[in-house]
Parts: C-alpha cells; structure tokens; sequence
C-alpha cells in the first residue's frame, strides 16, 4: 500500500498536482481564505480526479469527433464542436483543479492565447446560434480551432515561437 501512495505522489508531481507536506499543511490552515477552505472540503481523491479526467476528456473528444457527422450543418456542427472543446479543456480542471486551471490560464504568458480562445467560442456559439449564417458559423470555428491549437501551443515551452518561424519560413515568398 505504501509502494501505491509513493506512486501516486510521484504521478501528481508529473501532472503537475502540488504535493504538500503535514507542516505546510497546518500552516495553510492557520491563514486561509474562504475559498482555500471551499476547496479542501471539496476535494477528490487522486483516483477520482483520473477518473473526471479521462471522462471528461473522452466526452470531449467524442463530441468533437461527432461533430464531423454534421459537418454540413454549421449550426449543429458548431455547437457540438465547441461543447467537445469545452469539455476537453474542463478535462484538466481535473487533474491540477480549478484555482490552478485559471491561474495558468490568465499567466501572463498565455493571457492573449486565453482571450482569443475564449472569445471564438463565444463568437462561434453566437453565430451558430443566433446569426444561423452557415459561412459565418464555418469561420469562426476556423478561427476557434486555431485558437486552440495557439492556446495549446502555449503550454509547450518555445512552440509558439517555434511554430511562428516555420510559418513565416512557409508563407516567405522570396526566393
């Protein structure tokens, strides 16, 4: 039982679930806010936080896999597109928690990726859902997509930057 613990403490380190000591744990409890303590009485188990993972996630992914089944219908496609994403991107609310999923979110470091990607879903569920324009729906889950491929980028060290120099070397036209 203690081999299983030690490596599930080693699993938390690589997803990136802070490990705390019983002394930073009394101190944390001395100096908390009420949203500290909302958060430890409601807290998973490192087995449940795997299984909302991997439930969430592949809900998502089949959503968004499905959504190409309606692919000619904008406005359904639209909707079940962005709903995959959303759950796909709650999916690691999971594993490191809420708190922590805004925190990275709104870094500095991805704050931009953050805004575009949130603002193309609500741009994709507007058009989708109240303009009902087909080509307004198609573009802006194009531009929902790169948006998640940009905010995902954001979580690699140097793949943006990397990403931007092969694009620039593709569209350079001199020769």
């Amino acid at each position: 039982m203690d081999r299983m613990n030690q490596a599930f403490e080693k699993v938390k380190m690589l997803v990136g679930m802070e490990v705390e000591d019983d002394e930073e744990q009394e101190a944390a409890d001395n100096n908390s806010s009420f949203m500290d303590e909302f958060n430890r009485e409601c807290t998973l188990t490192t087995k449940q936080r795997f299984y909302g993972f991997a439930i969430c996630f592949v809900a998502g992914f089949t959503c968004t896999i499905l959504s190409m089944l309606v692919f000619f219908n904008p406005v359904k496609f639209g909707i079940t597109f962005t709903f995959g994403n959303l759950l796909s991107l709650g999916s690691t609310a999971f594993l490191i928690g809420p708190k922590r999923q805004v925190n990275m979110m709104l870094d500095p470091v991805r704050i931009y990726a953050t805004a575009l990607y949130l603002a193309s879903i609500i741009i994709a569920l507007f058009c989708a859902l109240y303009v009902h324009s087909k080509l307004l729906t198609l573009l802006a889950i194009i531009l929902e997509f790169g948006a998640l491929v940009w905010y995902s980028l954001s979580y690699i060290p140097f793949a943006r930057s990397m990403v931007s120099k092969v694009m620039l070397a593709c569209l350079d036209t001199e020769f």
